[in-house]
């Protein structure tokens, strides 16, 4: 039997914290897929399409390519995908006591709804302090981002000075 699991997130954009946790999250399942979710109390600065494709430019060549799929989920519950796809766990990195109080809650629902567990990944203490909102706001101020996301996200970002 396959371990399938998703990991969601709106990666808008993605960081070097979330590639740490796919990464790492492709090494436990035979199958990950990479979930970009519409999150309707957040605006999005990159359509969802966009968000897919640098995912997917971030993770090419890479050893754990071959196990990831990377799509996209704006119809319903996560939990619907993960029945749609086969998955039983969902991925989450947690990168404080705020994230935990936010997601279990969440984790426990799904599980209620439909038997999908959650699994917390702790991150690279490198990455402990990125998010994507801080991302944003460091690119929209004119500051280099490059040590925080993907050479392709740095490029955008900066190309575009959000």
């Amino acid at each position: 039997m396959q371990r399938i699991a998703v990991v969601p997130g709106s990666f808008d954009p993605v960081t070097l914290g979330h590639l740490d946790v796919i990464e790492r999250a492709a090494g436990l399942f035979d199958e990950l897929h990479v979930l970009v979710v519409h999150n309707p109390g957040k605006t999005a600065l990159l359509p969802i399409a966009q968000r897919v494709s640098l995912i997917e430019q971030a993770i090419e060549g890479t050893p754990y390519r071959g196990n990831v799929i990377v799509s996209s989920w704006s119809m319903g519950l996560l939990v619907d995908y993960c029945t749609d796809v086969g998955a039983s766990v969902l991925v989450k990195g947690i990168r404080s006591q705020v994230d935990v109080a936010y997601e279990t809650p969440m984790a426990i629902v799904n599980r209620n709804l439909a038997g999908v567990e959650t699994v917390f990944l702790l991150p690279d203490p490198a990455h402990a302090h990125v998010s994507s909102s801080l991302v944003r706001q460091v690119a929209a101020l004119g500051g280099d981002v490059a040590p925080y996301v993907p050479a392709a996200v740095a490029a955008l970002l900066q190309g575009s000075r959000v």
